[in-house]
C-alpha cells in the first residue's frame, strides 16, 4: 500500500474515533472505522467495529454484508453466509449481498446454491456484469458451457474489457469444439491484457491440438514467462512440464 493512501486511511480512523468520542452510539462510525481497517488488513478490528455497528442498529444491513466480507475473506465462509442472510433478510433487494452469497457458495462447491444468487442479483441490477461471469463461471463448473458461453457474452456486452470473460469463454468454445472461436476469445483476452498468463497458455493447449506445435511452444514459453513474473509458480510449474512434453 502507498504511503499517502496508508496514511490517508490511517487520518479516516482518527476522525471515526473522533466522531464515536463524541457520539458513543455512531453506528455509522464505527461501520466506516471498520471499512478502513479492512482496507489496513486489521480484520479482526475491523469485525469488532461491525459488530459494534450491529450492537447500535440490528437492522444495519451494510454492517452484516461488510462483517461477511472479512469472514470470507478469513476463510469463515459459514459466518459468512449467516451475515449475507441477515442482510439479505433486512434488505430483500441488497444486489451486491446476494452476489457474494453466491460467490462463497461457489467456493463451497454449491453451484446450483451459487447460481441462483448470481441470478437474484441479475434481477435486481441486469447490468451486473461480474454477476453474469460468475453465474457463467459456476455454470461452468457444473458443464453446462453452452450456459456458461451465453453468461460471458452477456458480462462482455456489458464490460467488453473483460480479458477474463474472454480467456473462459474461449475455454468453453473449446469444449463444446468450437476451437476457431476459442483462437477468437483467446487473442482477445490478450489484446485486453498482454499479461494473462492463463490465455497464453490456454491458447497454446489449443494449438497443440491443433497440430501447430511451434506457435504452441511460443504461447507457452510466454505464459510460463508471465507465471513465473507474477509469483504464481503453481502455473510456472505446470506450463513448464508442458513445455518439456512439447519439446521432447
Amino acid at each position: 500500500m502507498a504511503r499517502f493512501e496508508l496514511e490517508n486511511k490511517e487520518g479516516e480512523i482518527a476522525d471515526y474515533n473522533k466522531a464515536i468520542e463524541i457520539h458513543k452510539k455512531f453506528a455509522e462510525a464505527y461501520n466506516n472505522r471498520g471499512i478502513a481497517r479492512y482496507e489496513l488488513e486489521d480484520f479482526q478490528g475491523a469485525i469488532a467495529d461491525y459488530n459494534k455497528a450491529i450492537e447500535i442498529n440490528s437492522d444495519f444491513a451494510e454492517a452484516y454484508y461488510n462483517r461477511g466480507t472479512v469472514r470470507s475473506k478469513l476463510g469463515n465462509f459459514q459466518g459468512a453466509i449467516a451475515d449475507y442472510n441477515k442482510a439479505i433478510e433486512i434488505n430483500p433487494d441488497y444486489a451486491e449481498a446476494y452476489y457474494n452469497r453466491g460467490t462463497v457458495r461457489s467456493k463451497l462447491g454449491n453451484f446450483q446454491g451459487a447460481i441462483a444468487d448470481y441470478t437474484k442479483a441479475i434481477e435486481i441490477n441486469p447490468d451486473y456484469a461480474e454477476a453474469y461471469y460468475n453465474r457463467g463461471n459456476a455454470r461452468y463448473d457444473l458443464g453446462d458451457w453452452q450456459g456458461a458461453i451465453a453468461d460471458y457474452t452477456k458480462a462482455i456486452e456489458i464490460n467488453p474489457y473483460d480479458a477474463d470473460a474472454y480467456n473462459n469463454r474461449g475455454n468453453a468454445r473449446k469444449n463444446l469444439g468450437d476451437k476457431e472461436g476459442a483462437i477468437a476469445d483467446y487473442n482477445k483476452a490478450i489484446e485486453i491484457n498482454p499479461y494473462d498468463a492463463a490465455a497464453y497458455g490456454n491458447r497454446g493447449l489449443l494449438y497443440y491440438e491443433l497440430v501447430d506445435r511451434q506457435r504452441a511452444i511460443s504461447d507457452m514459453q510466454k505464459a510460463a514467462q508471465l507465471f513465473r513474473a507474477q509469483g504464481n509458480m503453481a502455473g510456472y510449474q505446470k506450463v513448464q512440464e508442458l513445455l518439456r512434453r512439447l519439446q521432447q
